[in-house]
């Protein structure tokens, strides 16, 4: 019908105007721009979104497919998450009022030009140095906008900021060998970026700040909603008390075979033995300083993951698919505690290429040993984020292509942590995986408590049955403690979390959540098929049906597995 082709068409330009974006999604518009930070700019991103939301909501669905109508619905859902994200308030002023985003607005493009794009090197350089060009300018609009920025997100762009010139001079490199073209234009624009930045960090430092981030429980509210997750705080908050006892209780029975297995002491804690074992099964540094021997040992167990399913044949691997494991570049560890997928452009054709990136430090090695490094490739790479989003690319929705299900990707990440040491990947070795991944996935139960906390700023979401004191006027120092003594984190880790868990709302909370919402998803599609499906059999056809629906939220696709006849 060309009526419903052209609003997703609307659709699709209404979230293809933004430089970065499209950069992400693949899409040859705009690749010159940096993103417009101007209130006179999110005004008619306002105005066009509620245009767009209207439309899509009038259209008759009774003239629609199933698939159809199912996509107007995540349609409406995105524009409406898009208009609220530009509208809520708090301190009486728009987020983009008070979140300073020059280090991530001017970087993360660019770094995806850089990194993962087939074209030739002179394209992309061309599209890098326009951008390097517009710094300035956009510099100034961002310092015109800001009015009173949270104190913690000052300290996090200038942060990012700072690494910007290292990230810079190893472009102008990379354009050296490349022999390109326009090399005086890239040093020049280079240059003026880089003094433009030093000027940005001395106004925004001088600025007035707040420390108040919270929106209340009435927008978190909201929020939460927008992200597809029909349930109240409430229960939310439940489900973290209950997540938390559970691993409680696991990890008290995983401790005592593993104190027994290794002759240590009965008296020894769980942070004693978390220690130990991360000890013990440390990855060896041919250079202490070096860490190629970590980003080695992770793309061994990338192809050993890939050959250990390939052998059972319990998700459909397709051709056409690949990753990049790198260590996480200065300027984004801020935000990247451990490990984070960009995943591949939906919208471009080939290759459907994922970036896994590493922070890797001295501080961090014990975030990376024999034990978890296996749990981090399933859960970024294969049979993870990485296969999830590269079969989801090639979904022929162009809705469900744009869609961020937050939810659906990391309930499918964590149910993969559990079911990989279930159907025995691990060996030997899997009580002492499955140690370290229950503390390490205990922070999903402190991330609903903390992510709740962080929106309302009522500090009851943090007792979830953990004995920690959080007496501090300081939220950070709050969640904090809590994050700490749930996961035994070191201290780089957590205030990494801490600080996109201050940004990102309602998203933290997802992790949790997904992975309940997955396993009810599982345990009632076993249950209807009582007789028909039953064991791997049933788990092939679980897996195969939730990658190929494509990205919704988790009560979008159980609507699918219905229609389908699974339920």
């Amino acid at each position: 019908m060309r009526e419903y082709d052209v609003l997703i068409e609307k659709f699709h330009d209404f979230f293809t105007q933004d430089g970065n974006s499209c950069v992400s999604l693949g899409v040859n518009k705009h690749l010159d721009d940096l993103p417009n930070p101007s209130l006179e700019n999110a005004a008619l991103r306002i105005a066009a979104g509620r245009k767009l939301l209207a439309d899509i909501m009038s259209f008759p669905k009774g003239v629609l497919e199933f698939e159809q109508i199912l996509d107007l619905d995540l349609a409406a859902l995105a524009v409406e998450f898009a208009i609220y994200s530009l509208t809520y308030r708090f301190n009486g002023k728009t987020q983009l009022q008070q979140k300073p985003t020059a280090g991530a607005d001017i970087s993360d493009g660019i770094f995806l030009l850089f990194i993962n794009d087939p074209r030739p090197s002179h394209e992309r350089l061309d599209h890098i140095t326009a951008r390097l060009e517009k710094v300035p300018q956009y510099l100034e609009q961002l310092l015109l906008t800001l009015d009173t920025p949270v104190e913690r997100w000052v300290s996090m762009d200038i942060e990012k900021v700072n690494g910007l010139p290292e990230f810079f001079e190893t472009l102008y490199n990379w354009a050296k060998s490349e022999q390109y073209n326009q090399l005086e234009r890239l040093a020049a624009a280079k240059q003026q970026a880089n003094d433009a930045l030093e000027k940005y960090i001395e106004k925004l430092k001088a600025m007035p700040t707040t420390t108040n981030f919270f929106i209340g429980t009435e927008q978190a509210k909201t929020c939460i909603a927008l992200r597809g997750i029909d349930k109240s705080l409430e229960e939310l908050h439940t489900m973290a008390v209950q997540f938390l006892q559970d691993t409680g209780k696991e990890l008290e029975l995983l401790s005592g075979k593993l104190i027994d297995k290794y002759s240590l002491p009965t008296t020894t804690t769980l942070e004693e033995l978390h220690n130990f074992l991360n000890q013990r099964y440390q990855v060896k540094l041919t250079h202490k300083d070096s860490f190629s021997d970590i980003l080695l040992r992770y793309k061994e167990e990338k192809d050993k993951i890939i050959k250990y399913l390939q052998a059972k044949e319990l998700f459909p691997i397709g051709e056409g698919q690949d990753m990049l494991i790198m260590q996480t570049p200065a300027f984004m560890a801020p935000s990247i505690p451990a490990g984070a997928m960009v995943s591949p452009p939906p919208f471009r054709p080939g290759t459907k290429t994922s970036v896994i990136y590493l922070t890797l430090s001295q501080e961090l090695l014990d975030e990376h040993t024999e034990l978890s490094i296996p749990s981090m490739m399933i859960h970024e790479g294969i049979p993870g984020h990485h296969l999830q989003l590269a079969t989801a690319a090639n979904h022929p929705s162009v809705v469900r292509r744009h869609f961020d299900a937050m939810e659906h990707a990391e309930g499918w990440t964590t149910m993969l942590e559990d079911y990989m040491l279930d159907i025995g990947y691990m060996g030997e070795l899997t009580d002492e995986a499955r140690f370290c991944a229950k503390r390490d996935i205990s922070r999903i139960g402190a991330r609903v408590a903390i992510d709740l906390y962080f929106m309302t700023g009522d500090i009851k979401y943090l007792d979830v049955g953990i004995d920690v004191e959080i007496t501090s006027d300081d939220p950070f120092i709050n969640a904090g403690k809590l994050l700490q003594k749930v996961t035994g984190f070191v201290g780089g880790r957590v205030q990494a979390e801490l600080n996109w868990y201050s940004q990102e709302r309602a998203y933290p909370l997802c992790y949790l959540t997904g992975n309940k919402l997955v396993w009810e998803l599982k345990t009632d599609m076993a249950k209807a098929q009582q007789g028909k499906l039953e064991g791997l059999e049933l788990d092939k056809v679980f897996h195969s049906m939730y990658l190929k629906a494509g990205n919704m939220p988790l009560a979008f696709l159980r609507k699918v597995f219905e229609h389908e006849k699974l339920l």
